[in-house]
């Protein structure tokens, strides 16, 4: 049976909730409540994804620490297959201790690089072979190359990088079906100043381009036409973390299956939605027949926002 794939680092969040304030130096200041979750990056969206039926493998690091113990329990309840890429005896996760206040989050990790090596992307390439969609994660473009080659649909996204730029990322643009970054980093990426310049410019290396709106939907580019893809407003934001790793899981949901592009984008709206309305990265989502009953509502909301050009 087919199956989706990506690779990178677990992470591991712990979670103080309630804080009044991030305490000062020397100082020690009680939440209110305490939680640990599974953060987000691309263990993220296919621990969504596979919530939502799709069947998903996972290169990544796990050791013998209780962190990573907690990770692969985790995987396992959500129907995630992990390929461990990890052989030492340190902690290879990024731990992250989250301080929720009311105003804001505030974030202290833990992580150990990683160096690439021909052995890691040749492991990476063995778990990836066969897969129909895989997500592309920087630093793994052999891998990529030769997928491209055997007709994988690839998928790129990538978090904000002040040296974000076309030169930078040229050749994984050049490899990629899909691309997705929020307004942005599609501002930067193209040296543009609105995303209907921005998706336009993205259009030269990707034949369906989109810029995600945050709370404006999503922005697509199909036959020359732009669309706007609504968010859905029944969705209250609580806390934003890990909204484009739910994105990206219901957009291959959709690619998965077959649905045209416009509701692909709906249904990355609806698991990136649905993700916000909790604390964390993956308290809150929707079930299969949750989205596909809220796709059939909110599909005759998607609107042409131009003429075809």
């Amino acid at each position: 049976m087919s199956f989706i794939a990506s690779t990178g680092v677990t992470n591991v969040d712990l979670m103080y909730v309630g804080m009044p304030r991030v305490p000062s130096e020397g100082e020690e200041i009680f939440s209110s409540d305490f939680r640990v979750q599974l953060g987000g990056g691309a263990p993220g969206t296919l621990v969504t994804a596979a919530r939502l039926g799709l069947p998903a493998r996972l290169a990544t690091y796990l050791g013998d620490d209780l962190f990573s113990a907690f990770a692969r329990a985790e995987f396992e309840r959500s129907g995630v297959v992990p390929r461990n890429l990890y052989t030492g005896e340190g902690i290879p996760l990024n731990v992250t201790s989250v301080m929720l206040t009311p105003g804001d989050r505030t974030f202290a990790t833990y992580c150990t690089p990683t160096e690439i090596t021909d052995a890691l992307c040749d492991a990476v390439y063995q778990m990836s072979t066969g897969a129909r969609i895989v997500q592309m994660q920087p630093g793994f473009l052999p891998v990529y190359e030769k997928l491209h080659e055997e007709g994988t649909t690839l998928l790129f996204d990538i978090g904000w990088d002040d040296q974000m730029s076309l030169e930078k990322y040229r050749e994984y643009l050049r490899l990629a079906d899909y691309f997705t970054p929020n307004t942005r980093e599609a501002l930067q990426i193209t040296g543009k100043d609105t995303p209907e310049e921005a998706i336009r410019v993205l259009a030269d290396y990707i034949e369906k381009p989109l810029v995600k709106l945050d709370k404006d939907g999503c922005l697509v580019l199909e036959d020359g036409v732009l669309y706007t893809v609504p968010n859905i407003p029944e969705f209250v934001c609580r806390d934003a973390t890990g909204a484009g790793d739910a994105f990206l899981a219901g957009l291959m949901y959709g690619l998965y299956h077959g649905y045209s592009f416009p509701e692909c984008v709906l249904f990355g709206n609806i698991t990136g939605g649905k993700c916000v309305t909790g604390i964390g990265c993956l308290t809150a989502w929707v079930n299969e027949s949750e989205l596909l009953t809220l796709a059939r509502k909110y599909y005759g909301f998607i609107k042409e926002t131009g003429g075809k050009s």
